[in-house]
């Protein structure tokens, strides 16, 4: 009993010291696994296989994902395949393991900038800036602008277009910018240094056009309007309409109720183009056909004291002084807001 004792003791002994050196060489064995896959992923991604590659990267960092360089490789990987996401979590482990790296912090601003992760990408454009690594103004020009900073988007986008003076969208930026904030006559020179840099955006165009309407400026809306329509930008409805209000407004009136007309029949129940005829019929003396469309706002709006009122006032322009008034005070009894505009023999803004 007691040989067979030592005889068990000595087995269990022999087998956990076997195990412990198993487990010791199995450990051992692990950063030069890491190692292996590691390798195979640049060489295939050195072939341009990149699925490959990113596969042999994943199981590199399944041994050892503390390694800022096999992070690295599989984030340049991942962006090669599209996996932008995937990119930027390795670029962000990258950068936890070895906060030094600029090539780890450039591609993570960019990548935020890509995703439109304002925020994050001004984050890291702005450790960039502290470092003196080259790229971050544009980064961080038009982060702010996204974010309706248009303060510090204007100072970076300004430093921006002298390191890349033939960049397009920075000058169209600050264009945007100034539009947003109502400040026209500066956004359409933005626009044109925009355009001049590249003149195949067709959109460009109508917005360029869409201010100097605002300015206003109806000549020179016209003209970008045409310009818009010429590169390829769609005729649309609401575009037509834009451009018959310039017409009339540049003083080419008979131009514009031509459009509209045009228009009417695509949209006959529109009220505001109704509205725009009517008022283009008035202004230009041609009150019978003012009364026309005013008449028309009133089929399908009868209570509709605005229409009614420009009909009694287009009845007085044109002899009918009487009919004219009645009508007009009938418009003041529905809404007697528009008292103070027959006392001041004003017309009423629909």
């Amino acid at each position: 009993m007691r040989s067979y004792s030592r005889y068990f003791m000595k087995n269990l002994l022999l087998t956990i010291a076997a195990s412990s050196l198993f487990i010791s060489t199995a450990f051992s064995q692990l950063p030069d696994s890491a190692a292996y896959y590691f390798n195979k992923g640049v060489e295939e991604k050195n072939a341009r296989r990149y699925m490959v590659a990113y596969q042999q990267f994943q199981k590199a960092l399944q041994y050892d994902p503390k390694k800022a360089e096999y992070q690295k490789e599989a984030g340049f990987t991942a962006s090669e395949l599209r996996k932008y996401d995937q990119a930027r979590m390795h670029f962000e482990q990258a950068h936890q393991l070895r906060n030094d790296d600029a090539i780890v912090l450039e591609q993570l601003a960019k990548l935020n900038f890509s995703l439109r992760r304002w925020p994050q990408a001004i984050q890291y454009a702005e450790l960039m800036k502290q470092r003196n690594i080259n790229g971050y103004n544009y980064i961080l020009g038009k982060s702010y602008y996204e974010q309706e900073n248009y303060g510090d988007s204007y100072k970076y986008l300004q430093a921006a277009a002298k390191e890349n003076p033939d960049n397009a969208e920075i000058p169209y930026l600050i264009a945007r910018s100034m539009v947003d904030m109502s400040n026209y006559k500066m956004a359409v020179q933005f626009f044109e240094q925009a355009l001049a840099k590249d003149s195949t955006k067709a959109n460009w165009y109508y917005e360029t056009g869409l201010t100097y309407f605002a300015i206003p400026n109806p000549k020179k809306a016209i003209e970008y309007f045409e310009l818009a329509m010429a590169k390829g930008y769609p005729a649309t409805n609401d575009v037509l309409e834009n451009l018959s209000n310039a017409y009339i407004r540049a003083g080419q009136p008979q131009r514009g109720i031509d459009l509209m007309k045009k228009l009417l029949e695509k949209k006959p129940a529109d009220m505001v183009l109704l509205w725009s005829l009517a008022d283009a019929h008035f202004k230009t003396g041609k009150y019978p056909e003012a009364i026309e469309y005013w008449d028309r706002m009133l089929y399908y709006d009868k209570e509709n004291a605005k229409a009614l009122y420009m009909i009694g006032l287009s009845y007085q322009r044109k002899g009918e002084k009487e009919k004219g008034a009645q009508l007009c005070d009938k418009a003041i009894e529905m809404d007697p807001s528009l008292r103070h505009l027959k006392e001041k023999k004003q017309m009423p803004q629909f």
